[in-house]
């Protein structure tokens, strides 16, 4: 079997998978899982480039989602008149003050060449210009969050077209991208992979505590759809009398549409994204970040600039997992930065990577497929199967209620064997890397 059929028979057989759920169980959750898996495909697609083809590893994959996920807020939603004029002037200018503050630290960094008097100058500065910032900012805080806390309590957004916030948040993951490469990119993988864990927490946690930018734990709902809303569709007699001709209620048919509609233009990114991908591998360029990975010293004696090239290959992976980010929160119309945990946004994101093969944009894309099919149907399978095993018990013994309870656990259970079983039978992907 050549490799090119090989594939084609397991992309097959993965959207067969998606198929077979919506005859089982219904075609609402098999898009569902389409849709998902082309932001999961997106997403690894990203880690892809920054470990398979430049072997850097980034374990802060969920700060670059949350950061495509903020980028939907300050595009899209509508802003607050009442909040800006409560304390908008005064955040803007406290936080200009903290960009001031951060640009003459550097100055006087690179002006003080003495060891002592620079490190005590700057702190200084710093502990004198917090004490300044927070007098600015906090008042200015404090009245925004007070503005009708229970609906809004938040400065919102531009009000411009959600799609201008796909780009925008890859160009957010990018520039934290690029702040996190210039100081941690020199260091070892391990301390690389602690520091870019270390970054994501702080950006998630930003993002859970200021309200006044992103209403924190009560979460920013309504973000606006590039797709038509349903109730719109249900409204529209040509949609209801196109809806009948299928044998379809309208109800049904309107949600099917706007799901299909959101998987054309998830599609069409990760089409996209992977004809790039692939003109960059294939390339001389590809080619030269594949000879960094894998042996730096013989590159660096070529006269490549090691962490130059790794800069660009980890902003450029980075954005594209804030162009995910940002397309997850366009489909849930909402931002939940509760929900940012590592175990999703980034066990499982590496999990796709290294099942679909590290280094091949194909692998990765099937992975992101394959794992995230796994990762929601686990759960129901898992309960079907212990409900047939414990049949023959009596319906209240505690050992039968016991495992239905733990049915839940088996997702982790599942995915950890899965894991453990492909890199043991195929150690370097379902499509390694050629």
């Amino acid at each position: 079997m050549t490799d090119n059929i090989k594939t084609y028979l397991l992309f097959a057989a993965v959207f067969l998978l998606i198929v077979i759920t919506g005859f089982i169980q219904s075609w609402n959750s098999a898009l569902f899982i389409l849709n998902m898996g082309l932001i999961s495909a997106v997403m690894s697609l990203g880690v892809n480039l920054q470990w398979g083809i430049a072997g850097l590893l980034n374990v802060g994959i969920m700060g670059f989602v949350g950061l495509g996920g903020l980028a939907t807020v300050l595009i899209s939603m509508q802003p607050v008149p009442e909040a800006w004029n409560a304390g908008g002037p005064r955040i803007l200018a406290g936080l200009l003050f903290g960009v001031l503050t951060i640009t003459l630290s550097v100055w006087v960094y690179k002006k003080i060449k003495n060891t002592r008097w620079r490190f005590i100058s700057i702190l200084i500065f710093l502990v004198c210009s917090f004490f300044v910032y927070k007098s600015i900012l906090t008042p200015g805080v404090v009245a925004v969050e007070a503005v009708n806390p229970a609906a809004t309590g938040y400065l919102g957004g531009l009000g411009l077209p959600v799609l201008l916030a796909w780009p925008v948040g890859g160009l957010m993951a990018a520039g934290a991208a690029w702040i996190i490469g210039k100081t941690a990119l020199g260091l070892r993988s391990d301390y690389l992979a602690i520091a870019t864990l270390g970054i994501s927490e702080i950006i998630i946690a930003i993002l859970r505590n200021e309200d006044w930018m992103t209403r924190g734990v009560k979460n920013v709902a309504g973000i606006p759809r590039p797709v038509p809303y349903e109730i719109d569709l249900q409204a529209s007699e040509n949609f209801v009398n196109r809806a009948a001709s299928f044998g379809l209620d309208p109800t049904t048919a309107s949600t099917l549409f706007v799901k299909i509609a959101y998987a054309g233009l998830f599609g069409l990114v990760l089409f996209v994204l992977v004809w790039l991908s692939q003109r960059a591998l294939n390339s001389p360029w590809g080619r030269m970040m594949r000879a960094i990975r894998d042996n730096e010293t013989a590159a660096q004696a070529m006269g490549k600039d090691i962490k130059s090239r790794h800069l660009q290959i980890f902003i450029l992976g980075s954005a594209v997992c804030g162009i995910a980010g940002a397309m997850m929160t366009t489909l849930d119309a909402q931002l939940t930065p509760g929900a940012y945990q590592p175990l999703r946004f980034t066990f499982l994101i590496w999990v796709m990577v290294i099942v679909g093969g590290s280094g091949s944009n194909l692998g990765s894309i099937l992975g992101g497929f394959l794992v995230w099919f796994l990762w929601v149907q686990v759960e129901p399978i898992g309960y079907w199967l212990v409900d047939l095993i414990t049949a023959p018990m009596d319906p209240e013994s505690p050992v039968r209620l016991h495992l239905l309870d733990s049915v839940a656990q088996m997702r982790l259970l599942t995915m950890g064997l899965f894991l453990l079983l492909m890199l043991r039978f195929y150690p370097r992907g379902m499509i390694p890397e050629k």
